[in-house]
């Protein structure tokens, strides 16, 4: 066929991504590819036919390797010169095979198979190697970064938010531990659900009628064939396999897609001017704008965002995909095609993912600023923008505590006082030594403090308050690190 220039390709999976993450586009195209889909459906052929040889007690070591090396010598441009003819893939593709493998197997070419028992068995074959060689092992090393992460930065003080605006004090390890969290949950269900993909010998309308005309038992020829390429049958088929089992591993994919959309979009925040506590790598000869020689942009969280965008609502399809009228029709032949673009979508963005938390920087005293709101003098905001206001909550618990009922509105008033005068909670607190000696008597009680003297330093501090934060950051660094060495390794395709 007809090679052409790669910057005429209409998608940018196949130009520009292929070119700036070469190897990643490496990994993907013995899967993906089309090439990869004539491939493995030449391989499910091969594999029908050792299953037959094996049923009739005629199968050596030698006829096995003759049978895969000719299915290895097929051209996928042989088999679309084929289709020009027949306009039928699956005939064609069979048609090419029958003239490479030894005249006394050819009958044996698809033999009691219908087009969907190779097509659906090949995408199962192809979608449980792409998800085991490609996916899990990038997602896994995504995952072992962030909980590199997560484990250095466990006691780096950090200002948590809610609605975008400072709420109390957590870490940055605490913060990147929610997403080692949600991602490594995912990753385990992603392994679970690719391990489980199915396919199928069971004919045209999947009560197994032509293969009952073969053999005594359709279902042992079933497994052999099966078996052959790492897979189970499906418990009930029509022409097709149940869609279920690779809507799971799709819509599993896309879950992982969105935690790491989400984490991309909260350290792409975090690297607001105004905020600074974060960075990406920026390289020395990068460029963040071509008017504005000091911009230094989040664009690679950014990116990963917009790779999210593009390729989340191909998820409604997968949905479509799920209905067939009957036995089946085609109304997903052409639509399933584009899995592969979706696939490739999103390993695309776990790759860049990876490399932003790769070259993550922290700006410790940034982050201890922001924390202490250092902004807050000049600061129009309210509540949340006085200094030290974050330290509102131990005093409201802490008041409580002692039998003020109603602590939530005193704390409030000191709050508005704070900012009316323009000055920090410590010092709006200072003013009330009544309620100030009240929580200063329960902290020592509690051992938070050697004397109740020493409260007002506790909230000049707000970094001191941080509850279990490190001790939870370190805790799910070191499980899903270990659930990570135990995952991933590829089920025998014996």
């Amino acid at each position: 066929m007809e090679a052409r220039s790669i910057f005429r390709n209409i998608s940018p999976i196949d130009h520009r991504y292929s070119i700036s993450e070469q190897e990643l586009f490496d990994a993907l195209t013995p899967w993906i590819s089309e090439e990869a889909a004539v491939a493995s459906c030449i391989k499910a052929e091969v594999a029908l036919m050792v299953a037959h040889l094996s049923m009739r007690g005629q199968l050596t070591p030698e006829l096995r390797e003759t049978l895969e090396k000719a299915g290895a010598s097929v051209d996928p441009a042989e088999v679309y010169a084929e289709e020009e003819k027949t306009r039928h893939n699956i005939r064609a593709l069979v048609n090419v095979l029958k003239t490479k493998v030894p005249a006394d197997t050819a009958p044996l070419v698809h033999l009691g198979a219908t087009s969907v028992d190779i097509l659906d068995t090949a995408l199962s074959y192809r979608m449980k190697g792409v998800t085991y060689e490609v996916v899990l092992p990038l997602l896994r090393k995504l995952e072992l970064l962030l909980c590199d992460f997560a484990e250095k930065e466990a006691e780096t003080p950090q200002v948590g938010r809610t609605h975008g605006q400072h709420a109390v004090p957590v870490t940055v390890g605490f913060a990147l531990a929610e997403y080692v969290s949600r991602l490594g949950k995912s990753i385990l269900e992603i392994e679970r659900l690719a391990s489980g993909l199915k396919g199928k010998l069971a004919g045209a309308v999947g009560a197994y009628n032509a293969t009952t005309m073969i053999v005594r038992d359709p279902e042992e020829l079933e497994r052999i064939y099966l078996a052959g390429l790492g897979l189970e049958p499906s418990e009930h088929s029509t022409q097709l396999v149940e869609p279920e089992y690779l809507l799971r591993l799709l819509l599993e994919f896309n879950v992982a897609f969105g935690i790491i959309a989400n984490l991309a979009d909260d350290l792409r925040n975090l690297q607001r001017t105004e905020i600074g506590e974060l960075r990406e790598g920026f390289g020395a000869d990068q460029v963040g704008s071509s008017t504005m020689p000091q911009k230094r942009n989040p664009w690679n969280s950014e990116h990963v965002k917009s790779l999210w965008k593009a390729f989340m609502p191909r998820t409604m399809t997968f949905f479509m995909d799920q209905i067939s009228e009957h036995q089946r029709d085609l109304s997903n032949s052409a639509s399933q095609r584009f899995t592969a673009d979706y696939v490739a979508g999103f390993c695309l963005a776990v790759s860049r993912m990876k490399g932003v938390v790769e070259g993550l920087g922290v700006d410790r005293e940034r982050l201890l600023y922001n924390l202490r709101g250092g902004t807050g003098t000049e600061a129009s905001g309210r509540g949340s923008g006085i200094a030290g206001g974050v330290m509102a909550e131990p005093a409201y618990i802490l008041l409580a505590e002692t039998g003020v009922s109603d602590a939530h509105e005193v704390i409030r008033r000191i709050t508005l006082a704070a900012e009316k005068d323009g000055i920090s909670f410590a010092e709006a607190l200072a003013k009330e030594p009544e309620v100030l000696e009240r929580i200063g008597g329960k902290m020592a009680e509690l051992g938070l403090t050697a004397s109740s003297g020493e409260a007002l330093a506790f909230f000049r501090e707000p970094e001191r308050y941080s509850g279990l934060a490190a001790k939870k950051a370190k805790a799910l660094a070191a499980k899903y690190r270990n659930l990570m060495a135990g995952s991933c390794a590829r089920p025998s395709a014996e």
